[in-house]
């Protein structure tokens, strides 16, 4: 039997019944992935909906000159997912990384499918988090056009202190637009 603690944290009993907790949380696998695994590949459809429980991950994209461009961090909690493809049933046009060694938790689209029509609690839960991801996206999509790239750090910072101090300044820089040299400078700036 897996132990479902986590999965807990993330389904709370005092937001489901005990019901519906006691049918959606066996649903769920613990899988686990290495640094560098891949969750998801460019070109595949999206089949998995995965709550993370240890480790970083990020998604990205790679430009017009092969350049990978991280669009996103996930850590504790987040669901990682590329949402469209999720939904829609397209191929994705984002790689899904694991940064780190990953312990997740991961329910198949059709097992994702039942519960969701299922038990309403469930597709609340869910619409919440599609809604929350669609707000950060973008938040994040206006702030690399309005805001200065000090800015878009400084907001990093206070918004995902974590992701700064786990991931590589690389990442960071891409994710925020900006140039590894000119994300330095920017640290360095701060910390005077």
């Amino acid at each position: 039997m897996q132990d479902n603690h986590f999965l807990t944290t993330i389904f709370s009993p005092t937001d489901f019944k005990e019901s519906e907790l006691a049918t959606i949380l066996p649903k769920f696998k613990q899988t686990k992935f290495k640094k560098n695994d891949f969750l998801l590949k460019a070109g595949k459809t999206e089949n998995q909906y995965w709550f993370l429980e240890s480790g970083f991950a990020r998604s990205y994209v790679n430009d017009t000159n092969g350049n990978d461009i991280t669009t996103n961090f996930y850590s504790l909690g987040d669901v990682v997912i590329d949402w469209s493809s999720f939904f829609l049933r397209d191929p994705t046009r984002e790689n899904i990384q694991a940064l780190t060694d990953c312990v997740c938790w991961q329910l198949d689209f059709e097992t994702f499918q039942q519960l969701f029509h299922g038990i309403e609690t469930f597709r609340e839960h869910g619409r919440r988090r599609l809604v929350s991801s669609y707000f950060t996206l973008k938040n994040h999509s206006v702030a690399i056009i309005a805001d200065q790239a000090k800015e878009r750090y400084l907001q990093l910072l206070k918004d995902k202190p974590h992701i700064v101090q786990n991931v590589s300044l690389q990442h960071i820089a891409t994710y925020l637009g900006i140039t590894r040299y000119s994300l330095s400078r920017i640290r360095k700036e701060i910390s005077l």
